[in-house]
């Protein structure tokens, strides 16, 4: 259950800051669709313009094509246990062309990630001075 109220597009028109957030993702999105994490943000509509502003920064155009940023956002979201974006961003990562096939792939890979990860801390493993920015020539 939510901490705080998730607002109906009524209470989000009321507010003109609010609205025109929701707009903006209705608009940048193609959808008339405004998910929870959105209308939890709309109680704060300072949290909630930031946030959609850097989120949208953040995610839109530039080195990284649309299904690694995606990705990416489920690994860390699968990384700090959080259900709800692991959801919303598989299902981004969906309409991005992801694949069943690919889905396991990656999730082969978060997982083995997770596993060496916990080795080499558990093991306090020194690092390479290879892989060392300051290192290498």
């Amino acid at each position: 259950m939510a901490t705080v109220k998730l607002w109906s597009d009524a209470e989000a028109e009321a507010d003109p800051r609010v609205s025109a957030v929701f707009a903006d993702i209705r608009a940048t999105r193609g959808s008339d669709f405004i998910n929870n994490f959105w209308r939890g943000l709309a109680h704060d509509a300072g949290l909630l313009e930031r946030t959609w502003t850097t989120l949208k920064t953040v995610m839109g155009p530039g080195t990284l094509d649309p299904l690694t940023k995606e990705l990416v956002y489920i690994a860390v979201s699968i990384a700090n246990g959080c259900p709800y974006c692991i959801h919303s961003h598989t299902a981004a990562a969906r309409t991005k062309g992801l694949t069943a096939a690919q889905h396991g792939e990656f999730l082969a890979v978060v997982g083995m990630a997770n596993q060496t990860n916990a080795l080499v801390n558990g093991l306090q493993i020194p690092i390479d001075s290879a892989f060392r920015v300051e290192d290498t020539p």
